[in-house]
């Protein structure tokens, strides 16, 4: 049996790893793995260069990225990742596609496996992000998806609203959570000297991407946060770069023009790959930006999420996560909020809603019980008039 699991993005690489280990360790199963967007740019921090070859079947790269952040670079690039991962989909002939979330990519790779009759597996579908058009992405990679593995109930049973047959849709918990539970984070001093920073204060983890359908535009959203960090003085912030989206680079561009007013306190990272990232949570006092991150990981720690803006609005929230626009006023209140140590008494031991760390084996052994008795390619839409019940 052949699988192949696409892969475009730090994060989303970061996400995969447990489940990709754990088909790579399966002698029955040949893995390929199909390496594609920021992951070959070195303006991303060329992060291929972290992704571990050992064991796979075979390593193909594609490369889509333009040089443009616009709305008509995304669509070029969404085509030449339709054109390129169907000729390597075409070679490789897998007998199951694996791909997570909702990115330009994740929609070109899929109608390509969909031309090609090749099964898809997606993760983290039926979720909602309605500020942005990821939201539209994931749903369209739904209905070309055979296999549908969410992370909360909720969500299962919106991918079931949405036509697809309740036997091939699991509540399995959310990927992240297995790094969680099962990685070993780096010591406070350890962090320090993999990012080369002095972490002598308390610090801010800032994580902020466009929002694609606002009618804002991401600077003047960026420029709000960037206003109430200044009024936090006492503390460093670690900021990780936007993601190639509408706007992405011009995002980084003016993050990297506020950190160079100064250095001491503020550090711009490419990319910091999952256990730097998930280590400077655990150490940090809240993640703050728009990312899903935030929504997933970070309660796990049950510390503060200040999630600006509507780019995550829609999703399942913890206690943890403070909701706000992104006026300047607004996100220091917010902050302030976070820092006061009843709201940190009151989230202490939170209710854990994605998972308790088992979700790679059980969508391993989904997938594989799956791969034994045969997926077919053809579907019927399930209608329903009651979901609760499925």
């Amino acid at each position: 049996m052949k699988i192949c699991v696409f892969t475009a993005t730090r994060a989303e690489y970061g996400l995969l790893k447990p489940l990709v280990d754990r088909f790579v360790a399966d002698d029955d199963i040949n893995t390929f793995l199909i390496v594609s967007g920021m992951h070959l740019s070195h303006e991303f921090g060329q992060t291929k260069n972290e992704i571990n070859k050992n064991g796979l079947a075979g390593y193909e790269e594609v490369e889509i990225l333009l040089s443009s952040d616009s709305s008509i670079g995304v669509a070029k690039a969404m085509g030449l990742g339709l054109i390129s991962s169907a000729e390597v989909l075409k070679r490789i002939e897998p007998d199951l596609l694996i791909v997570l979330g909702d990115r330009f990519e994740v929609l070109s790779v899929s109608a390509a496996a969909l031309v090609c009759k090749i099964p898809v597996a997606h993760i983290h579908g039926g979720e909602l992000t309605s500020g942005a058009y990821d939201n539209s992405i994931r749903h369209a990679v739904t209905k070309m998806s055979h296999l549908h593995f969410a992370c909360h109930q909720e969500y299962r049973e919106r991918i079931i609203q949405m036509g697809e047959n309740p036997g091939n849709v699991y509540d399995v918990g959310a990927l992240g959570v297995d790094n969680l539970q099962n990685m070993n984070l780096l010591s406070k001093r350890d962090l320090e000297s993999s990012l080369q920073i002095k972490l002598d204060k308390p610090f801010f983890v800032v994580t902020f991407h466009p929002e694609t359908l606002e009618v804002r535009s991401a600077i003047s959203q960026l420029d709000e946060l960037l206003k109430a960090l200044d009024n936090f003085q006492d503390f460093k912030v670690i900021f990780t770069k936007a993601n190639a989206d509408d706007q992405g680079r011009a995002i980084n561009q003016e993050i990297s023009n506020f950190v160079m007013k100064n250095p001491e306190n503020f550090k711009l990272y490419d990319s910091l790959g999952s256990l730097r990232y998930l280590s400077a949570l655990q150490h940090s006092e809240m993640l703050i930006g728009n990312s899903s991150s935030g929504i997933l990981e970070m309660p796990y720690f049950d510390k503060p999420t200040i999630n600006i803006g509507e780019r995550q609005k829609g999703r399942v929230f913890s206690s943890s996560v403070i909701n706000c626009p992104a006026e300047a006023n607004e996100i220091s209140g917010a902050i302030n909020l976070g820092l006061n140590p009843e709201f940190m008494k009151s989230i202490k031991g939170q209710k854990k809603i994605f998972g308790e760390g088992n979700t790679s084996q059980k969508i391993f052994s989904t997938i594989k019980e799956k791969l034994n008795s045969g997926i077919s390619i053809k579907k019927e839409f399930f209608d329903i008039t009651y979901v609760a019940d499925l």
